[in-house]
């Protein structure tokens, strides 16, 4: 029975070596190859591959950032030049994990392993989704440490409605009052849990369970939150709403 696999790795070469070994498993089909974590999350909705040959440090995401965001997960051999890895992959049920450079010998074993796999129908794969969602989860805090004043104090995640850019700072805005960090938006994004998160705006972050309303407005849609605050998205951040609707 035919298998359609995935290739996601930055380098051509890397990509290059595993179409070549490839090659000698007629019933292994590529379906397509990406070079970084967000065409690589695009090609896996578009053709729902059976296998995916994985890269770990990559533009934009990484190879566990990918995994994190899929629904449903293929099975994954980890391909890397990064040893440091190996072990997390084997705790989080991969497949294999190559370490470059590596033989067409050795990559014959990951691919036994492979079949092995697919005949046993182990739910590894299930496993394997919901330990790195709670991994990524547990990456990010449910709280931080804001200024008042001369002190600082603990702010729940959850109270966070949205954040805006202001100037080289961010304001985090809760239903009460509105705090000043010592971050930019970009850095302040990068530190909050993008399941929880997200931009509308290049000004803007909102708290996706602060959402109350959406209305579409031109190009754009206006955001309602919670506390009746009206956020505006942004023509070019509308596919990024668009995901939100059913």
């Amino acid at each position: 029975m035919l298998k359609k696999v995935l290739l996601i790795d930055d380098e051509a070469p890397a990509r290059n070596l595993l179409r070549e070994y490839l090659g000698a498993h007629e019933d292994l089909i590529i379906v397509g190859e990406a070079h970084n974590g967000v065409d690589a999350l695009r090609l896996i909705a578009e053709h729902e591959p059976d296998i995916i040959f994985l890269d770990v440090q990559m533009p934009g995401l990484t190879g566990l950032e990918v995994l994190t965001r899929l629904e449903v997960l293929p099975l994954v051999v980890f391909s890397t030049a990064y040893d440091r890895y190996a072990l997390e992959a084997f705790e989080l049920h991969a497949v294999d994990y190559l370490l470059k450079p590596y033989t067409q010998e050795r990559f014959g074993q990951a691919v036994a392993r492979l079949r092995e796999r697919m005949s046993s129908a182990q739910p590894g794969v299930a496993k394997l989704t919901q330990h790195l969602h709670d991994q990524a989860a547990a990456n990010y805090p449910d709280r931080i440490m804001v200024s008042r004043g001369n002190k600082y104090v603990a702010l729940p995640i959850k109270d966070i409605l949205c954040i805006r850019a202001d100037g080289d700072y961010s304001s985090i805005l809760t239903a009460e009052r509105t705090f000043l960090t010592q971050y930019g938006l970009g850095e302040t994004e990068r530190r909050l849990n993008p399941d929880l998160f997200l931009r509308i705006h290049r000004s803007t972050i909102i708290n996706r369970q602060a959402i109350r309303e959406i209305y579409r407005e031109g190009h754009g849609f206006d955001v309602i939150l919670t506390n009746g605050e009206i956020v505006r998205a942004s023509r070019s951040y509308a596919d990024t709403i668009k995901e939100l609707l059913f």
